[in-house]
């Protein structure tokens, strides 16, 4: 999965949980501020990016900084892709 992939799945997840229409995010949206994301919402969108991209995030490595822009959850995805993909 490429970086435009990621941003997508995330941009879909987002609309999902958010019961919305999200799209044309930036790297540099901030998810809490911009999209008034709270932490229910949060778990939501942890849950739907696990089953798009069969990531499996752990709680005890998630910090809310990963969650503050498209950027740094793009990146943290990103990181966990190639994670699962050294381990399989």
């Amino acid at each position: 999965m490429n970086r435009q992939e990621i941003l997508l799945t995330i941009e879909k997840a987002l609309s999902e949980v958010l019961e919305r229409p999200i799209s044309g995010l930036t790297e540099e949206t901030a998810l809490f501020d911009e999209l008034q994301l709270e932490s229910l919402a949060v778990l939501g969108l942890l849950m739907t990016v696990e089953e798009a991209t069969g990531i499996s995030v752990d709680p005890e490595e998630l910090d809310i900084d990963h969650l503050r822009t498209m950027r740094s959850f793009a990146d943290y995805v990103e990181a966990a892709l190639r994670e699962a993909e050294g381990t399989s």
